[in-house]
């Protein structure tokens, strides 16, 4: 799953036996008047990992109404095991089904299948030019044409591979070395886009998962370290010059989701928050985006709308209950919910 690996499967587990109690029923809010551009919204929830539970749910901005899950209504079959990531490309829905194997490419209106691609453990995408990139659990990016469906190149990296970012032409890679306990990789490993090729490795704090770019060549990684040996931290690199530069310090829990939007950068902390670090300025911002009331157990995922300012998180409650998907204005008030499925790890947006 995204954030839970599976060398870390035994903490989930453990996690589910201690807060296993009944998620109360969440009513959605209704959205007045989304950007005209938008269509509804989609989660992509991973479910639990053997289960064969993964779900995508969808929210129409425009009739109010809610599907659990569309992959299912489309076409009368289950996603599979540990959706993993999700992400639109012009006219194709990727979806990165982990435990599964494969990709579905859907028809992101309808969530029709269009082809499935067979992959080992892939775990995320994300596009460049006329490709989709995926990383897989056996240390490769498999190049994927957007048009013909076709894997075209397989790229080594680093061991078992999570996130990427795409930066000054570059794919930056965060090779986790999860699978192997006690003995994490440390390395994020630049791809050159043009050439389709590994151009060094970037030594960061170890077990790094999470992974982003921001709008001033600045790329953030996210890293679980090594249990009592290496904390968990935040390494920030220069796209510029590949060159690591001084990062904030940060507290990170279990679950560390990232995402920027416009100026700042928003990430998940050890207490539940949701800080905020000014990109621009390379400072730390707000201790907690969240100005209302609102709480939350276990910030899963972190996404937005750039065009009306809106983050959303969602809330794994417990790992085995349905999550919720919490939408907050630009200065961090409530705005709505949606009840989605369990472990909600990937939030995208429809245009019309």
């Amino acid at each position: 799953m995204k954030q839970i690996k599976l060398n870390y499967l035994f903490i989930a587990l453990a996690f589910t036996a201690v807060l296993a109690s009944c998620h109360k029923d969440k009513q959605t809010e209704p959205v007045d008047n989304p950007t005209a551009e938008r269509a509804g919204i989609y989660i992509l929830n991973q479910g639990g990992i053997g289960h064969n539970n993964s779900t995508l749910t969808y929210y129409d901005y425009t009739t109010k109404q809610l599907v659990p899950d569309q992959f299912t209504v489309a076409n009368t079959e289950k996603l599979g095991d540990t959706g993993n990531d999700l992400g639109i490309y012009g006219s194709k829905m990727f979806i990165v089904v982990n435990e599964s194997g494969r990709i579905d490419v859907v028809d992101p209106k309808s969530a029709k299948i269009m082809k499935q691609i067979t992959l080992d453990q892939p775990r995320s995408v994300v596009f460049y030019k006329s490709n989709a990139l995926v990383t897989s659990y056996d240390g490769t990016v498999s190049v994927i044409d957007t048009a013909l469906l076709t894997i075209t190149k397989t790229i080594t990296v680093g061991r078992n591979p999570e996130q990427m970012a795409i930066s000054n032409g570059k794919l930056y890679v965060a090779n986790s070395g999860g699978l192997t306990f006690g003995n994490p990789d440390k390395t994020v490993s630049v791809v050159d886009l043009n050439t389709l090729t590994e151009i060094k490795k970037i030594d960061v704090i170890a077990d790094p998962v999470s992974i982003i770019a921001d709008a001033y060549n600045n790329i953030y990684v996210l890293s679980y370290g090594n249990y009592d040996d290496i904390a968990p931290g935040m390494t920030i690199i220069d796209a510029k010059t590949d060159i690591v530069k001084s990062g904030p310090s940060v507290s990170l829990g279990y679950s560390i989701p990232i995402y920027t939007q416009g100026d700042f950068v928003y990430y998940a902390t050890a207490d539940n928050k949701i800080a905020v670090y000014n990109a621009k300025t390379q400072t730390s911002e707000r201790a907690d985006f969240i100005t209302d009331n609102t709480s939350l157990q276990i910030p899963f995922a972190i996404s937005g709308d750039p065009q009306t300012g809106e983050i959303f998180i969602t809330d794994a409650v417990d790992y085995s209950s349905d999550g919720t998907l919490y939408a907050f204005d630009k200065n961090g008030k409530k705005e709505y919910t949606i009840r989605v499925g369990i472990s909600p790890g990937k939030i995208t947006l429809l245009n019309k």
